[in-house]
């Protein structure tokens, strides 16, 4: 009988990522627009993103985009304040929008109960519209990811951030256009697989990497870093670039691998004098942004030109790194497909 080749499933749904971005654009958006018509008639003044996991690393993203595109106030909720110390905020005002792949964890799904019955208005993100989460939310938007087996998330990943982008968008009046350009970007970046093999060869030994970003980039970094534990047990430490200049820095060293995700716009600008300690300090420095930018690193990967405006460029700068996270596991012999000790769902309460 011959053996299923390690990490088929993860690979294969990477693969699909190009097709989904399409399916939201094409199925998704007008129930998006809808939704958001909804909830920006009740004059929501602050929002709560509720999360765990690969969708908190997804709500992060929400975050910057709701803050810096809308000027809305937006803040991470710490969920163990209602299931498990029964504080009872008031929430009149307050959109609570909850991200979860499967909408399943009984924390999320408490903790988002609570907060509709404190009067806050309630929004689940999910790739499971019979789930109990969308089940207590006043509304629901469905991401059209698909059925995902592999354990660690990578097309609900993206799904989660086109979603949330349009749904942003929307709330502010826009139409989303931009994001058209994503799904032909992403399906070049998906044609390099054999690119970032080889990169990964680089990375077979490290017993630790770092990662690092800022503004939109920076739940790209948390993203990968979790991707990069989870399919290989790598341990992979990710900071803002502000916060890794105030004490993590004094363990880069030429030995432990850092990736930057260098956006094009402000976020990239800001990023520029971390580059230049990291690089004074000699660290194997990988950067996944534009190509003038890995031009100057240890190494990297050069995302496609005309880049994508900066709030849409987390969609495709996690894609190289989730095959680079895939092809690291598998040249160190693990099955990234199943990571020990996970289930596809996580029950926390």
């Amino acid at each position: 009988m011959t053996r299923e080749r390690p990490g088929r499933l993860m690979s294969g749904e990477m693969t699909e990522q190009p097709v989904v971005l399409r399916r939201i654009l094409d199925e998704g958006a007008d129930r998006i627009r809808e939704t958001a018509a909804r909830i920006a008639a009740r004059g929501p003044r602050f929002v709560l993103l509720t999360a765990r996991g690969t969708s908190d690393n997804a709500a992060l993203y929400a975050k910057y985009l709701l803050e810096v595109r809308l000027g809305l106030p937006c803040g991470l909720t710490s969920m163990s304040t209602t299931t498990i110390y029964g504080a009872r905020p008031d929430l009149r005002d307050v959109l609570v929008v909850t991200v979860s792949q499967s909408g399943g964890s009984p924390d999320l799904v408490a903790s988002t109960r609570a907060a509709r019955a404190a009067g806050a208005v309630t929004l689940a993100v999910t790739n499971n519209a019979d789930s109990p989460l969308a089940g207590v939310c006043e509304h629901h938007l469905d991401i059209l990811a698909g059925p995902e087996r592999a354990l660690p998330a990578t097309k609900t990943y993206t799904a989660s951030l086109l979603t949330l982008y349009l749904f942003v968008e929307a709330l502010r009046g826009g139409d989303g256009a931009k994001a058209r350009a994503l799904p032909e970007a992403a399906l070049r970046i998906m044609e390099r697989g054999e690119e970032v093999k080889r990169l990964a060869d680089r990375y077979r030994f490290a017993e630790r990497m770092l990662l690092t970003s800022r503004g939109y980039g920076y739940a790209t970094a948390k993203e990968a870093a979790l991707k990069l534990m989870e399919t290989s047990y790598v341990p992979a430490l990710s900071y803002s670039g502000a916060d890794l200049l105030h004490g993590p820095l004094a363990m880069v060293d030429a030995l432990s691998p850092v990736i930057a995700v260098v956006p094009g716009g402000r976020g990239g600008e800001a990023l520029q004098p971390v580059l230049q300690r990291l690089r004074g300090r000699g660290a194997d420095l990988f950067v996944v942004g534009g190509r003038a930018e890995v031009a100057r690193a240890s190494a990297g990967f050069a995302l496609p030109a005309p880049a994508v405006a900066e709030e849409l460029q987390p969609v495709l700068e996690i894609l190289p790194l989730q095959m680079l996270a895939h092809e690291v596991a598998v040249a160190r012999g693990q099955d990234p497909d199943a990571p020990r000790a996970l289930a596809k769902v996580t029950e926390t309460r």
